[in-house]
């Protein structure tokens, strides 16, 4: 196969590695398996710009993305529209598509993983036409991301540290909006006071982390959360960090492929995140679910979905 791979040196395991010698190393790895690869090693600004070039290459086979979640998600939406394999190297903090996908999280190991890997194909989804592969949110998780950013961190650890502040600060101040929305159009236009919403690629699975087990149901998972009162946040915390975030009695979940929303009092400066990237919040959104388009590599060990 003829890959290319592209690396965000911002990514944040990538900032400690000698670069020059990791790719050394995985060219020696994907040669062995009788693959032709390049690498370019590119600025976090530059990585979206270098990834779309790659993607149009005469004769590539797949596209290999290293770096955090934001990288990745922009990859697999420049993979998806050209048609290609992506094969995901694991950098960031949380690296949640490549846990959804059972890829090793170490960088190093990933490397002989994805050389010998099998190409599988699973769910994309859209909101308003732009690709994500974890989920769409507003209220309490765009608040806590917007207050995350305001904060100064320069590792992992300061980010996770930074999160938990942005945290307890939601907790004080839980979100409360409206919305109308509509699942499947199935013409009920339900409106509706909340403090949270999340729709994500295939269901969240158990685990706090929030990320989908599965990525082959063909389904959003949809979740909204009652108007919360700071008791209220706390205790939906301890349920996420319990894995019990569908037993919370504030939450209604469920699944869909397609949802629409529409927020009729939307302020000026609402936000919205979309795979960890801060947004302006649309007035209207709608978000599909695209089934089995996205092609990657995974483990050539692991079975097939049923």
């Amino acid at each position: 196969m003829k890959l290319k791979a592209v690396f965000n040196r911002d990514g944040g395991t990538f900032k400690t590695t000698d670069m020059d010698a990791y790719c050394a190393r995985a060219d020696e790895i994907f040669r062995a398996a009788g693959h032709d690869i390049s690498f370019d090693v590119v600025a976090g600004r530059d990585v979206v710009e270098r990834l779309e070039a790659s993607a149009r290459e005469e004769g590539l086979d797949a596209l290999i993305a290293g770096g955090g979640d934001g990288t990745i998600s922009a990859a697999a939406g420049i993979a998806w529209k050209a048609g290609i394999p992506l094969g995901v190297v694991p950098a960031g903090t949380m690296n949640l598509f490549a846990r959804s996908l059972k890829l090793p999280l170490d960088i190093h190991a990933v490397l002989d993983t994805l050389s010998e890997g099998r190409v599988q194909s699973v769910d994309i989804a859209t909101v308003n036409d732009r690709p994500f592969v974890h989920q769409f949110s507003a209220g309490l998780h765009a608040r806590m991301v917007r207050m995350r950013n305001a904060m100064d961190f320069a590792s992992r650890l300061g980010k996770m540290r930074a999160s938990t502040r942005a945290a307890l600060g939601v907790m004080l101040r839980p979100s409360r909006f409206e919305v109308i929305f509509d699942i499947d159009h199935d013409g009920r236009n339900e409106h509706r006071v909340v403090s949270a919403i999340s729709v994500s690629n295939n269901p969240f699975g158990e685990s706090p982390l929030f990320f989908a087990d599965d990525l082959t149901s063909g389904k959003l998972g949809v979740y909204l959360a009652d108007p919360l009162k700071p008791v209220g946040v706390a205790k939906l915390a301890l349920d996420i960090l319990r894995g019990r975030l569908k037993d919370n009695e504030a939450v209604n979940a469920t699944t869909a492929e397609r949802v629409r929303l529409h927020f009729p009092k939307r302020r000026h400066g609402a936000l919205c995140v979309v795979d960890g990237e801060l947004l302006r919040m649309p007035r209207d959104v709608e978000i599909r679910a695209h089934p089995g388009e996205l092609k990657v590599l995974v483990a050539a060990a692991a079975p097939p979905p049923a």
